[in-house]
């Protein structure tokens, strides 16, 4: 067809492909202009249902005269080719842009309003265009959007062209009605420009599945996840309208588009207003809580100190529209005496809260005080003196920390509903012995050591002694033998099955604790390999608490685990903004980079968390693995020297790349000593035959290789849930013996 005169249109280049037609671009002979030809696919030419739906495309876009709507030309039948001309657009599909960057709010506000501008002029024409979806919007490069392809619209009063029951249209952003085959009008237009929204604000679509049949039962019955579970600082007002345009029942959607258009155009003026005066914009309230000061003669009541500004944390990330700054971050600043606005502006937030424990005795005094971080001033101050000598009378401490707790939210003015206050005043026991335990778990667990989760374990289980109904110290039970297989400190067999069963106890206790179904999913991504079970409790804890960067976090890795890097991409960057110093959150993130072979950017990552943290052993490692793609064998080495310096020569897998390193820069005989001495370690120990796998594989002995790698799979190495995505592997993947064992693993049917 190149080169080719058709009519009066010379055939430059072929331009797309879809279900109803090709696009080629070409010449104007007569006009000397350049236009896109739209040909109906030869094997339809004999398709009377086809040709008409092709004409009617034709006559209902040439009946359009917008901007935000592409211009028909002409439609013609030459020589048995039957074609329409159509104006020539420099630009990208939403589709393609989409898979390159992710869009400013701003950007998503304009593209929006001409979405809706073009497709009221169509509506109020009584034309319904019925395949809204990124293919069909281009974006010029002056950023006009045109809306394309009418193939599938329907003039009113037209002759139907499908046949009953039957679906037209792109499945993912179907509307109810077009997914089920009914009579469809503007409202579903709507819906499915409902989902382009959601797709250009996530990045992801709101409704999926495995399959034609998951994905319609997605539609007719899934709400979609919040905007907020994968963009930061989305208006409120944008969630609303992306909610209204997708409601199931289309009586209950915007019934018109120009309803639509205007609450777009509203919210644009209100973001540019707000944005215009700098001094009256009202952010998103924010708040992190330092840990409170020890003041007390017996330095041991640390722990108590951590425990009082955690539960404050805790019961705050259950109030709607308060951003929380997750514990690791905020408790990095101890005892640094640094200015406020300092901190405020590292955690980004609005305000701090800061407090003091001093212990006399049986008399506990608790300080606390809200600051403004623009101008230290405070907001908020309180002092509570109380006896707690009875142990057999909690009430005071738990009152206390309820207190300051609803102190805060009343003087942030945010909205406490009913259901929020009930939530923020939960307790999980009345045992103040108990509860003292759990937070000595804790404190110990923080510490992620070896020594230190241990010491956490012992403290946890105390407290379940004591009050064998308290379902969060179950879950710090579940945290360390989570950490313990992790860590490879104990056999996958022996850890994740004791961290199982207290997850489980946990939510048998009670089945809305986030952080359980967090744990548990863990165990199920690392241990069971129950894929569709894990990603259900991460969505559960992810809906229970927004707030909770674990397990934003932890979920990120699984998406990245089952090569769905954008999405997981994205909930990194949530889990950091929770979290924002965090250094193994920002590890994981750049190595979310890594996964999807994005290695400059997770270099870039890598360095800057180690200029805040030299020592930060996780940062080395990964480093040298991404040193080692892009082929900087000396860096690389020098990196995983450092790292598995830092780590005590314990960290197995990292052993066996750095094996793997060692062959790539053909010192095979250094690799030989590594894989002895992990092979010898593995008689004494449990050392990864993941990680002995790889050396195997670096030295080109591929039997050896498969033969450890059944090893990991018969341990239930928690490695082997990376098999799928590990560049490593790339070299036997064609193997049926890889194969094989992505199958047996779920991870390829």
């Amino acid at each position: 067809m190149i080169g080719k005169t058709i009519s009066h249109y010379k055939i430059l280049e072929k331009l797309g492909e879809g279900g109803m037609g090709v696009v080629y671009k070409a010449q104007d002979i007569k006009l000397d202009r350049i236009v896109a030809l739209k040909f109906l696919p030869k094997h339809l030419l004999c398709d009377n249902e086809a040709k008409t739906r092709f004409e009617h495309e034709a006559k209902a876009a040439s009946a359009l005269d917008h901007p935000n709507i592409a211009t028909i030309h002409e439609i013609d039948e030459v020589e048995g080719e039957c074609f329409m001309s159509m104006a020539y657009i420099e630009g990208k599909s939403i589709k393609e842009l989409l898979k390159e960057k992710s869009f400013s709010i701003e950007e998503i506000l304009n593209i929006a309003i001409q979405i809706a501008e073009g497709l009221n002029v169509a509506h109020k024409k009584s034309i319904v265009h019925r395949d809204i979806k990124p293919d069909n919007l281009m974006l010029t490069n002056e950023g006009l959007v045109k809306i394309m392809d009418f193939g599938l619209a329907k003039l009113r009063g037209a002759p139907g062209l499908t046949q009953t029951g039957s679906t037209v249209g792109t499945l993912a952003y179907m509307s109810p009605e077009q997914a089920q085959g009914i009579e469809v009008d503007q409202r579903s237009d709507i819906f499915s420009f409902g989902v382009v929204l959601y797709e250009l604000i996530t990045g992801q679509l709101p409704f999926k599945g495995e399959h034609e049949a998951a994905i319609i039962y997605s539609i007719l019955n899934e709400k979609p996840e919040p905007l907020a579970r994968y963009k930061a600082n989305i208006p409120e007002g944008l969630q609303r309208i992306v909610d209204k345009a997708m409601e199931k029942n289309r009586e209950e959607r915007f019934q018109h588009v120009d309803e639509m258009l205007a609450d777009l155009r509203k919210l644009k003026k209100e973001l540019e207003s707000t944005k215009e005066q700098p001094s009256t914009k009202k952010s998103q309230p924010s708040i992190a809580v330092l840990p409170f000061t020890n003041l007390s003669a017996d330095k041991e009541q640390e722990y108590f100190c951590d425990g009082m500004a955690e539960e404050i944390i805790n019961a705050l990330t259950h109030v709607e529209g308060l951003r929380v700054v997750a514990r690791t971050s905020a408790f990095s600043f101890r005892g640094e005496g640094r200015d406020i606005r300092d901190i405020g502006k590292k955690l980004n937030v609005r305000t701090l809260l800061e407090g003091s424990v001093r212990k006399a005795g049986n008399r506990v005094r608790i300080t606390a005080q809200l600051i403004n971080v623009s101008d230290g001033y405070h907001l908020w101050s309180e002092k509570y003196d109380r006896n707690i000598g009875d142990i057999c009378c909690p009430e005071d401490i738990f009152a206390i920390q309820d207190e300051i707790s609803l102190a805060i939210v009343e003087k942030l003015k945010v909205k406490l509903l009913g259901e929020e206050k009930v939530a923020l005043v939960k307790r999980y026991t009345d045992d103040l012995e108990a509860y003292n335990s759990y937070l000595k778990g804790r404190y110990f667990w923080y510490k992620r050591t070896k020594e230190g989760i241990l010491k956490g374990l012992e403290y946890f289980h105390q407290a379940i002694e004591k009050d064998p109904t308290y379902a969060v110290a179950y879950t710090g039970i579940a945290d360390c033998y989570n950490m313990l297989g992790f860590f490879d400190y104990l056999s996958p067999k022996e850890a994740f099955p004791k961290a199982k069963a207290a997850a489980e106890k946990a939510l048998e206790i009670d089945g809305t604790l986030a952080e359980a179904h967090s744990s548990l999913a863990e165990v199920k991504t690392y241990y069971d390999h129950d894929w569709l079970g894990a990603e259900r409790e991460f969505q559960r804890a992810l809906e229970l608490n927004p707030s909770y960067s674990t397990a934003h976090q932890w979920y990120a890795e699984y998406l990245a685990l089952m090569g769905r890097h954008d999405e997981s991409i994205i909930m990194g960057k949530c889990a950091l903004e929770l979290d924002p110093l965090s250094p193994i959150v920002a590890t994981n993130l750049a190595g979310f980079y890594w996964l999807a072979r994005k290695y400059d950017e997770a270099i870039e990552r890598y360095q800057k968390i180690l200029e805040m943290e030299p020592d930060f052993m996780a940062a080395h490692l990964w480093l040298g693995l991404t040193y080692a793609e892009k082929g900087l064998y000396n860096e690389a080495l020098a990196e995983f020297q450092k790292g598995i310096e830092l780590s005590g020569g314990h960290d197995s897998p990292f052993l066996g790349w750095l094996g793997r390193v060692y062959c790539w820069t053909g010192k095979k005989k250094q690799a030989e000593i590594v894989l002895e001495s992990e092979i010898e370690r593995s008689k004494k120990m449990y050392i990864s035959p993941f990680g002995i796998a790889v050396i195997y594989l670096g030295l080109g002995q591929n039997e050896q290789a498969f033969e450890w790698l059944e090893k990991a799979y018969e341990e239930k190495d928690h490695w082997m849930a990376a098999l799928k995505v590990y560049s490593m592997f790339d070299s036997v993947r064609s193997d049926p013996r890889f194969t094989s064992l992505l199958k047996k693993m779920g991870l390829e049917k």
